[in-house]
């Protein structure tokens, strides 16, 4: 199978290290991307938000620390090009890890998502 499997993750986040144990266990060659080191572009999130099949607000890490800095009220009454900016600028911000393979861009990390995307490739 072609490494073409992309995965932007923190390496201290416990779900990133299940995702990537995960793809392990099933065989499945990936690169790892540092997401806070080499966060995506702006033009990358251009083309993997729609791909997800998520709105841009789904992208969002609530729970962590960069969310809190900004605040609800402020990310509520920010426009979808705002918060790609912001994503774009901050890769704590972004809810991960995010998966992308083909046309296919996975937000965080549900092993069933996993499993059927990866199922038609063995």
């Amino acid at each position: 199978m072609p490494n073409d499997v992309l995965v932007l993750a923190y390496a201290g986040c416990s779900t990133c290290k299940k995702a990537q144990k995960w793809l392990e266990e099933q065989g499945v060659a990936y690169q790892v991307r540092p997401i806070v080191e080499t966060p995506p572009t702006v033009a990358e999130l251009g083309q993997w938000i729609p791909r997800s099949g998520v709105s841009v607000r789904k992208w969002l890490n609530t729970s962590g620390q960069s969310y809190r800095a900004l605040g609800k009220a402020k990310v509520d009454a920010a426009s979808d090009a705002e918060l790609v900016s912001w994503l774009a600028a901050d890769g704590k911000l972004i809810k991960r890890p995010v998966l992308v393979t083909g046309s296919t861009v996975l937000v965080g990390f549900q092993p069933d998502a996993y499993a059927r995307v990866f199922a038609s490739r063995r």
